[in-house]
């Protein structure tokens, strides 16, 4: 008799028949079980059948995934994956509307479990639907007046069915035909289309142009930002985050040198106006994959700035001096230059009023826009800031022309370094990161919104260091103080930059110095031999407490979301630990969970004494898989694998970082390994220095010293003792 851990007790159904109950013996081979159960049913040809699990996914069973049937699993006798694919290989090719529609829907459904997904793919299924699309639904266009509910579900369907066998990444997306493309593509530039249609055509495209350098050239020939304008400005929020996904993607893939040619077609259709009436300021909230494409929409148009970011400026270009003479012009009012005076006299003219500008080059300071990053972009923002706000930039020049020397603000050189420090903030030149959602609504109200980002910081600036009192020698402090106000106001995420404004007005230098003082007396540390000692005795009960932690909430469960390259398709599953912390239990779920997934909800297990090793980044094998894409360095952070018997994965990829750290520490804590996230670290700060101070308490404002006090001398003697006898 096989050992009780290869026997899993189960329930089979078969359409028209009691159920039948029965144990299966997981060393025997799968094809004799479904031979047994087919005899038990008196079913002939046992290798036309397989068996699938019976609920919504309706995934079949193989010898790769067998081993995730548990006790009490609830399985379902049906076709095989490719007798099943040829049936509806032949029945979507039918000439009957209701019998092509029901197939159709049938084949959607399938489409998702990847055992048939090979078997209609290796029937050339692809090139079917694709020639579906492409001809086949000609033939249905009288029909659509009459009968355009079920033209569009025909439609949907097929287009259903043709994403889901795509998101298995089984077959190449360069393989599709213009005609193909162009039918796609008609069906996005209609303005009355269905939904349905119209969300599954806009994925297809977005896959297409991230998916082929090659397909992006096609797409890009088809589909034009005006087309795409239109679908932002219904109420459906789904359309309108596919849209802004494919004009992020065509503006991901196109050539640098035309990239800047998109976001002026982009300016003249009026996109960032368009999303924010309709978008950011709708009464409908905006859910996390509409925050990502904001995000990277956000990204992606500050990396335009990029390429002013990393040129120098060229001394002798005559048209970049001009900019610099305008500078001058504006600030001190020069109408013309004295031709009639000396060379001498004019260069000791210029390099006066340069100085007062604040360049540190005063004799050429050209020379001061040779430093990349920020390059020429400083000299943008400064021009910007001159024409745009010249009230503000006058004042701020004449008014530290009349300081002291150590006491002015230098106008040049706080410029070039203020723009230096938002790209940085920014992130000005990197690719959007595949998890984040962090847009900020201020940028979409204007159309100049970096330009006026700075004008506001360095106005910021200049009060900053009137407060701080500053003199040249204190120029970095200043910087970094400014650098605060800003990270400060922007974490609050303002609405506009006049909010933007206001909230740096309530961040002042004496405010920070507040929260400064603030935060340092929460993070004081001691450093006396005795503080050191007792931080010593005190930190395994610290690191107890946190490990403590981190395996209950391992034991709440977390739900990861399955990453393909068709990233919106959201599928998920959860893990959680068992209370007793012997096992994990993991399972796939529709839709994201509101609150914690209950053990017996969860089908699979796996024991804690099974697993070998747990594996980060670039070595878990789903990642190896991805290696290719370029949008993966995020998730490449956020992965890991749980290694398991004999070469053996489970594979996650957490939601943030936070996640990332506690799974990676309970993990390590169940295998009796060390906790070293930066969590951890964190929190051994935040806990160790909370229960130092509650223990000195009572030694507040007393000095505690370096070195133990002296033992005193032996009284003379002891008649001071008690005696008890």
């Amino acid at each position: 008799m096989p050992p009780a851990a290869d026997l899993v007790k189960v329930a089979i159904e078969w359409p028209g028949a009691f159920p039948k109950l029965m144990e299966i013996d997981q060393k025997k081979p799968l094809s004799a079980i479904i031979k047994e159960v087919c005899e038990g049913w008196s079913l002939g040809n046992h290798e036309n059948f397989a068996l699938q699990i019976a609920d919504a996914t309706n995934f079949y069973i193989t010898e790769k995934n067998r081993n995730d049937i548990k006790n009490g699993s609830i399985l379902r006798l049906t076709t095989s994956p490719y007798q099943t694919a040829v049936q509806l290989h032949e029945r979507i090719q039918s000439s009957s509307m209701d019998a092509k529609l029901e197939s159709l829907k049938d084949l959607a459904n399938a489409s998702r479990d990847i055992t048939f997904a090979q078997e209609f793919i290796n029937l050339d299924g692809i090139s079917l639907l694709t020639l579906m699309v492409e001809s086949g639904t000609e033939r249905y266009q009288k029909l659509q007046k009459i009968m355009k509910p079920c033209f569009g579900d025909l439609l949907s369907f097929t287009l259903t069915a043709f994403v889901e066998l795509m998101d298995h990444g089984i077959v190449s997306w360069d393989t599709f035909s213009v005609a193909f493309i162009k039918k796609i593509a008609s069906y996005v530039n209609k303005s009355a289309m269905d939904t349905a249609v119209l969300q599954r055509s806009l994925a297809i495209l977005e896959s297409m142009v991230l998916n082929s350098q090659d397909l992006y050239h096609k797409v890009a020939q088809e589909i034009t930002i005006g087309q795409l304008i239109p679908h932002l400005q219904g109420t459906d929020q789904d359309i309108q985050t596919y849209t802004i996904a494919v004009i992020n993607a065509l503006f991901l893939k196109a050539p640098e040198e035309k990239r800047q040619e998109m976001a002026h077609i982009l300016a003249q259709k009026q996109l960032r106006s368009i999303i924010l009436s309709n978008v950011i300021r709708s009464p409908t909230p905006i859910n996390d994959e509409m925050a990502h494409q904001l995000y990277v929409l956000q990204v992606l148009t500050f990396n335009l700035l990029e390429d002013r970011m990393m040129t120098k400026m060229d001394p002798q270009d005559q048209a970049q001096r001009d900019i610099i003479f305008e500078l001058r012009r504006i600030a001190f009012d020069v109408e013309c230059e004295p031709n009639n005076g000396s060379i001498e006299k004019r260069k000791s003219m210029y390099t006066r009023d340069y100085k007062k500008l604040g360049f540190i080059n005063h004799v050429n300071p050209a020379v001061d826009f040779t430093q990349i990053p920020p390059g020429m972009l400083a000299l943008d923002n400064m021009l910007y800031f001159a024409r745009h706000h010249q009230d503000a930039y006058i004042r701020i020049v004449l008014e530290n022309s009349s300081r002291e020397d150590k006491h002015e603000c230098p106008f040049g050189r706080s410029s070039i370094e203020l723009t230096k420090m938002l790209c940085e903030i920014l992130k000005v030149g990197e690719l959007p990161s595949e998890n984040c959602h962090d847009f900020h609504p201020m940028f979409f109200t204007h159309d100049r919104s970096f330009e006026e980002f700075f004008c506001i910081c360095i106005q910021l600036l200049n009060k900053t260091w009137k407060e701080m009192r500053a003199t040249s020698e204190d120029f970095n402090k200043v910087m970094q103080v400014v650098r605060e106000q800003i990270m400060r106001a922007l974490t609050l995420k303002p609405n506009s930059l006049d909010q933007f404004k206001s909230r740096l007005q309530n961040l002042s230098y004496t405010e920070i110095l507040k929260i400064r003082q603030s935060e340092r007396m929460n993070q004081e540390d001691f450093q006396s031999r005795p503080i050191l000692e007792l931080r010593e005795k005190i930190q395994p009960e610290i690191m107890e407490l946190i490990k403590q932690q981190r395996l209950n909430r391992l034991c709440d469960g977390t739900c990861f979301r399955k990453i393909s390259s068709r990233r919106r398709q959201d599928k998920f599953w959860y893990c959680r630990l068992s209370p007793n912390h012997k096992v994990l239990h993991y399972g796939d779920l529709e839709e994201s969970p509101q609150g914690e997934v209950p053990h017996d909800s969860l089908q699979e297990k796996l024991p804690v004494a099974d697993i070998k090793a747990v594996i980060t980044g670039k070595d878990c094998p789903h990642m190896k898989e991805k290696g290719a894409l370029k949008q993966n360095k995020e998730v490449l952070e956020l992965a890991f694998s749980v290694l398991y018997e004999s070469d053996e994965y489970l594979n996650f990829i957490a939601p943030d970082k936070h996640e990332y750290c506690v799974w990676i520490d309970g993990l390590n804590a169940l295998l009796g390994k060390e906790m070293t996230s930066d969590y951890t670290k964190s929190d051994m700060d935040t806990l160790l220095s909370m229960e130092m101070k509650l223990r000195l308490l009572d030694l507040e404002n007393i000095q505690i010293p370096e070195a133990p006090p002296p033992i005193p001398k032996e009284p003379s003697n002891y008649d001071f003792v008690y005696d008890c006898n």
